[in-house]
């Protein structure tokens, strides 16, 4: 009997244990700090947008941006203090976008003129995170 009932307890314990480190963190690396969370999903889409395209790596890539997209667009789409904000307007521009491409055409590489524009929306978002905006 106190065998099982040791056992009973393990196993509780156990699957306590997994749930709590499954849910302290996402598996994007989001932190839960708005401006650092935006500076890591933007550096994860330069970083997808600067491989070439016949890497062995860009499908990781791929995937790990598509992770931090939903992640970053699910964690902060509802907060009404942040929709004012010039960066997080820039910001889900430029998801909305690349999620999009990535939606309609996984296999195929950016075209040129949204590449153009996500870098040029990558600079807007840095340059409105460091002005606070």
């Amino acid at each position: 009997m106190f065998k099982r009932l040791w056992s009973q307890l393990f196993a509780l314990v156990l699957v306590v244990v997994v749930g709590l480190v499954g849910c302290s963190a996402s598996p994007g690396g989001l932190v839960g700090n708005y401006r650092q969370d935006t500076m890591t999903v933007l550096n994860s889409m330069k970083a997808v947008l600067e491989l070439p395209d016949d890497s062995p790596d860009k499908a990781a890539a791929q995937s790990l941006a598509r992770l931090n997209i939903n992640d970053f667009a699910s964690r902060y789409r509802q907060d009404p203090a942040l929709t004012k904000l010039s960066s997080f307007t820039s910001m889900r521009t430029a998801l909305n976008s690349l999620a999009a491409h990535y939606a309609a055409y996984p296999n195929r590489p950016l075209p040129a003129k949204l590449r153009t524009s996500l870098e040029q929306k990558f600079k807007q978002i840095e340059s409105a995170l460091q002005r606070g905006t």
